[in-house]
């Protein structure tokens, strides 16, 4: 069964134009082959009257009953069906007026060649009719179906991508608030003060975090802003152990990046390079516009000998993953180690 419905508004006018046309070139191709104009004119008229309304019945038909296959057999049987009808009843009708309201006694002979020529010239151009109209709505619903169909695919895409999306993020969440508030635990006995501002850092983080969607993009300015507020809560945790350098030029800023894209680079590169040394550690953030991209570039030293050389953990993967989710490429996150220090760059299309 067919749901789309026909714009009736929207073609009415060119339709009941072209049939005028059409009933006009009709009466004039039956006053061309021998009838006088009053015949042309009435036949026309009834003959294309009934053809109307057989196509207005297969409009509404298929609106209903729509060939999912053998569409070919089904425009010849329905063609037949409406040519023979038409043609049926367009002669039964002209049958009804008597021949002396058309023609004159000296036009006996036109009138019967024209009506030996009236009832194959009818089914002719019925069928031909006919089966122009059920190709024309044929194609109609087979567009609207496809179409249809392609909408209803791209929106279960998008929905699987969203919730693939927010999976990936509830999935780092846990882990990066599990870390907190084992901090905040630990700093509430002998740093109150500490614990208390951690805790405001912690709801503010937490608070924009809710607040953005994962397919949103935003400014680097404000990626920045809310990464600014991870940091401060790591650093609450290490201490003078995390030092972090941000290098964003003015003309970055105000590029576009998916939201809460750092922060799982910036937690993998906090747990590669602090959670196996007492010493400080310094976390390199840079910007750059390398037309048409934003390029982020975070580094971090780490410990070959106990380090995984590649580092590729859980919150690279899931940065990586969302990328081609969003963007539809595997090229967008690159990393690289040499001489203990671990770069991960990011590119962003603009």
């Amino acid at each position: 069964m067919s749901t789309k419905r026909i714009p009736v508004n929207k073609y009415a006018t060119p339709f009941l134009l072209s049939w005028f046309i059409w009933s006009c070139g009709y009466a004039g191709l039956l006053k061309y082959l021998g009838a006088n104009l009053s015949i042309a004119v009435i036949d026309s008229l009834v003959f294309n009257g009934a053809l109307l309304l057989c196509a207005i019945l297969q409009v509404v038909v298929l609106q209903y009953y729509f060939p999912k296959q053998n569409k070919t057999s089904y425009v010849l049987v329905v063609s037949l069906i409406v040519s023979t009808i038409v043609t049926a009843f367009s002669t039964f009708i002209m049958s009804q007026f008597p021949e002396q309201q058309f023609t004159i006694e000296a036009q006996q002979d036109v009138y019967i060649s024209y009506t030996h020529i009236a009832i194959p010239l009818r089914f002719s151009l019925a069928f031909l009719l006919a089966a122009c109209i059920a190709m024309i709505n044929i194609l109609f619903f087979t567009l609207q179906e496809e179409k249809s169909t392609v909408q209803r695919k791209i929106e279960a895409e998008q929905l699987a991508r969203e919730a693939e999306l927010f999976q990936l993020r509830s999935q780092l969440q846990p882990h990066f608030l599990f870390n907190s508030l084992n901090s905040i635990s630990a700093l509430a006995g002998s740093k109150p003060e500490e614990a208390r501002r951690m805790i405001q850092q912690l709801s503010d983080f937490l608070r924009g975090t809710i607040k953005k969607d994962n397919s949103q993009l935003i400014t680097l300015e404000e990626e920045i802003k809310h990464l600014s507020l991870y940091l401060d809560i790591e650093k609450v945790r290490f201490g003078h152990r995390l030092q972090t350098n941000i290098d964003c030029p003015d003309d970055c800023y105000k590029l576009k990046i998916p939201s809460l894209l750092l922060q799982p680079v910036l937690e993998n590169a906090i747990k590669f390079g602090l959670y196996d040394t007492l010493e400080e550690v310094s976390i390199d953030i840079r910007a750059r516009y390398d037309e048409p991209y934003l390029k982020v570039e975070i580094t971090n030293p780490f410990d070959k000998d106990t380090q995984p050389a590649k580092g590729t953990g859980f919150g690279l993967q899931a940065v990586s993953r969302r990328l081609y989710l969003l963007y539809a490429r595997t090229d967008l996150l690159q990393t690289s180690s040499e001489q203990h220090i671990f770069k991960t760059v990011i590119t962003i299309p603009q």
